[in-house]
């Protein structure tokens, strides 16, 4: 059994949260607070900026007091806010104008849990992500300081993919993931969830071996590289389960909570 763990990290849609569902189940939260309990520290780690994390938990700020928000671009430790990576403005520019050309597609600039529509329509955002297509708000050019975007498009995975390839090969100081069919999250780049989770592991004290890491898609990636013990459920995407060094149940069915209960009370719950 690998070193006894300190630190888990679990991403949220598709790991801990079932597509549809308003928050996490009980049984999930219960399980956060034991891992707290045994002393592990244990959080989010989201492409989500954090006015949106605390509900998925019912509003329990424990379950989040240790988060990686943004894809790591937020780092949160003990409730407070310990690091934040702004995007760079001119590269956000250049996007936008990238993206006027390119039909159905647009941007997102969040304003603290407001989406802003800086580019493309509503109605193209809708089907790849209909929560922010319900609450996002027009403007009419990118904002001063933005920390979290995201570059929707309505198509499938693979006009998704060939736009995140352009995005890089025109915009290159900044990074794009491919979250799911029609939806991206901008970064900065170098930063992610994997160098989020470095720096906990360095304001911790601890080795990435003591760190336990659950997932499901393509912005889990780099946490599955920067971590040993990654764990894919089993309704991951066929990218991140490869990349996963260890697999488990599906979301629907808790999986994450229970490998959570085991290695609250010291028991190793991954197997070859």
């Amino acid at each position: 059994m690998p070193k006894n763990t300190k630190l888990i990290l679990c991403d949220i849609d598709g790991t801990i949260l079932p597509k549809g569902n308003p928050q996490v189940s009980q049984r999930t939260i219960r399980a956060f607070h034991a891992a707290l309990d045994a002393g592990i520290a244990i959080g989010p780690a989201s492409g989500r900026g954090i006015d949106w994390i605390p509900p998925f938990f019912g509003g329990d700020a424990a379950c989040c007091a240790t988060c990686l928000a943004t894809n790591g671009q937020q780092v949160y430790l003990g409730g407070k806010l310990v690091y934040e990576e702004r995007q760079p403005h001119d590269a956000l520019v250049r996007l936008a104008a990238m993206l006027a050309g390119v039909p159905h597609s647009g941007m997102l600039c969040f304003d603290g849990g407001t989406p802003l529509l800086v580019a493309g329509s509503r109605e193209d955002l809708r089907r790849p992500f209909p929560a922010y297509a319900e609450k996002c708000v027009p403007v009419d050019a990118v904002p001063d300081v933005v920390v979290k975007a995201n570059v929707f498009v309505d198509t499938d995975e693979a006009g998704t993919r060939d736009l995140i390839a352009r995005a890089a090969r025109e915009v290159p100081e900044l990074d794009l993931d491919y979250a799911h069919a029609g939806f991206s999250n901008v970064m900065p780049h170098g930063y992610n969830k994997g160098s989020g989770a470095r720096m906990l592991c360095e304001l911790l004290g601890i080795d990435a071996d003591e760190v336990v890491v659950f997932g499901d898609a393509g912005n889990d990636l780099p946490l599955f590289s920067a971590v040993p013990n990654s764990v894919a459920v089993a309704n991951a995407q066929p990218e991140a389960a490869t990349a996963a060094r260890w697999h488990i149940g599906r979301c629907e069915d808790d999986a994450v909570a229970a490998a959570i209960e085991a290695l609250a009370v010291g028991e190793w719950p991954f197997s070859v």
